[in-house]
C-alpha cells in the first residue's frame, strides 16, 4: 500500500492525517488477520524514524527518502511524486500494489506495470473539477491533479471507492470504466467505539469548565473544507438554555496554519468563548471516549467522500447531524440514526441539532445509530477487499 502524502502511522487530525489514515489502517489489519502481509510505502517526514517498522503482526511501514526528510505542506508533496517513484524502483517482490490517494497512485502506477502487478487506486477525495466555483470552501485544485486522477482511473486494474458516491463520482468526473470500479466501505472499531452504559444527556464537557448542557463535537483538521465555522455559528443560535459546549476535535495542517486564528475570531464574534472549546488532535482511545459522552457529532464538511468519524460516533450510541452531501448519505440515515441538512444556513443546523438533542429524538437515534454501525466490520471490509484483489490477479 502506498501512502505518500501522509503515513498511516500519523495521529488522525494532525497535520494531514484524517480518515484515510484509519481506513487503510483497519484494511491493512483486516488483511493481516486474513493470512496476508502488507507493506506500507511512505515519504521519510523525520531523519530519526527507522526504515522499516511492525506497526502490527503482519503489517509494516517502509520510509521512502524523496525531497526533504521534514513535513512539507500536502500542496507541496506533488512537487516529491517523481523522486518518491524513483526510489520504488528499487523494491521488488510484492504481488499487488495498493495506492492511497492520487499523489500516491502517480508515483507507483509505472512501477507496478513494470513488475507486471496489478495496481489498485484509491482516491479518498477528488478534486473539483477545473471552473466550478470555490465557494464550497474548496481550495483551487491543479491541472496536474485532475489530470492525474482520470487517468489512474483509466489505467489502474481496479479502483476500490470507499462508498456508492465516491464510485459515482470516478465514474463521472474521471470516465472509468464501470467494471473496474468496486465499493469497500470502511470498517469500524465496534469494540473501541462503543455507546456509554447509562444516560449521558447532562454530561459535563470535557475541557474542565465552560459552560453548556451536555457537549457535541466536532471532529476534523481545522480547515475551510470541513466549515467549523458553520458549527459554532449553529450553537450561537440555539437558546442558552438548550445550548450544549461544542469541543472542537483536530489540529490544522501546514496548508491552513493560520486557520485557527480565523476560527477563534468566529467564536468570539458570536461570544462563545465560555461555550467552546479546543482539544487538539486525540488518540483513538480519546476520540471514542469523548463519542461516548458527547450528545452529537456535527459533520457540516462542504464533501465528504463517506464521513468516518459520523459511523465511529453511530458506532458509540452517538446520533449525527450531518451535511446531505456525498458519502454522509451512507454514513448517516436521515431521521433514523441521526439528521442530514441540505442547508448551509446556520439556523437550520441549529433546529437540527435541537432536535436531536431533544428526548424524544435523541434515544431511539442512538440506539439505531449503533445498530447502523454493526453492519460495518473491519472483517467485511476486509473480505471485500481480498475478493477485490483476488479478481485482478485472476
Amino acid at each position: 500500500m502506498i501512502s505518500l502524502h501522509t503515513s498511516p502511522a500519523d495521529l488522525p487530525g494532525e497535520g494531514d492525517a484524517g480518515g484515510m489514515n484509519v481506513v487503510e489502517r483497519m484494511q491493512a489489519d483486516a488483511l493481516a488477520q486474513l493470512g496476508h502481509r502488507v507493506e506500507f510505502l511512505t515519504r521519510r517526514t523525520h531523519p530519526d524514524v527507522p526504515e522499516v517498522s511492525e506497526l502490527s503482526p503482519g503489517v509494516t511501514l517502509r520510509q521512502i527518502t524523496a525531497g526533504p526528510v521534514e513535513v512539507v505542506a500536502k500542496s507541496a508533496v506533488s512537487d516529491h511524486i517523481d523522486a518518491f517513484a524513483a526510489q520504488l524502483e528499487h523494491l521488488d517482490g510484492y504481488d499487488l500494489v495498493h495506492s492511497q490517494h492520487w499523489m500516491s497512485g502517480m508515483a507507483a502506477l509505472g512501477w507496478a506495470q513494470r513488475m507486471g502487478v496489478p495496481h489498485v487506486q484509491s482516491y479518498h477525495s477528488l478534486a473539483v473539477p477545473l471552473g466550478r466555483t470555490l465557494a464550497e470552501g474548496e481550495p483551487a485544485e491543479t491541472e496536474e491533479r485532475v489530470a492525474g486522477e482520470k487517468l489512474l482511473a483509466q489505467a489502474s486494474d481496479l479502483v476500490v471507492a470507499i462508498s456508492r458516491a465516491e464510485a459515482t463520482t470516478v465514474l463521472e468526473r474521471c470516465d472509468a470504466d464501470p467494471d473496474r470500479v468496486v465499493v469497500v466501505p470502511p470498517g469500524v472499531d465496534l469494540e473501541l467505539f462503543h455507546p456509554p452504559a447509562g444516560d449521558i444527556t447532562d454530561a459535563d464537557p470535557p475541557t474542565g469548565g465552560g459552560l453548556g448542557r451536555g457537549y457535541v463535537v466536532f471532529a476534523a483538521r481545522l480547515q475551510p473544507l470541513k466549515a467549523p465555522d458553520l458549527a459554532i455559528a449553529a450553537m450561537a443560535g440555539l437558546p442558552r438554555d438548550r445550548r450544549p459546549h461544542l469541543v472542537l476535535v483536530g489540529g490544522v495542517s501546514p496548508d491552513f496554519l493560520r486557520y485557527r486564528a480565523e476560527v477563534e475570531r468566529v467564536v468570539a464574534e458570536h461570544r462563545l468563548q465560555d461555550w467552546v472549546s479546543f482539544r487538539g488532535p486525540q488518540s483513538r482511545q480519546q476520540l471514542a471516549e469523548l463519542f461516548r459522552g458527547a450528545r452529537a457529532l456535527l459533520v457540516p464538511s462542504w464533501s465528504e467522500t463517506f464521513g468516518l468519524v459520523a459511523l465511529e460516533a453511530a458506532a458509540s450510541g452517538t446520533p449525527v447531524v450531518a451535511n446531505d452531501a456525498g458519502g454522509l448519505r451512507e454514513a448517516v440515515i436521515d431521521g433514523v440514526t441521526g439528521l442530514l441538512v441540505s442547508s448551509r444556513d446556520p439556523a437550520d443546523w441549529a433546529r437540527a441539532v435541537d432536535r436531536v438533542l431533544s428526548p424524544g429524538e435523541r434515544g431511539p437515534m442512538s440506539v439505531a445509530a449503533r445498530e447502523h454501525a454493526e453492519r460495518f466490520t473491519p472483517e467485511l471490509a476486509g473480505q471485500l477487499l481480498v475478493e477485490a484483489y483476488e479478481r485482478v490477479l485472476s
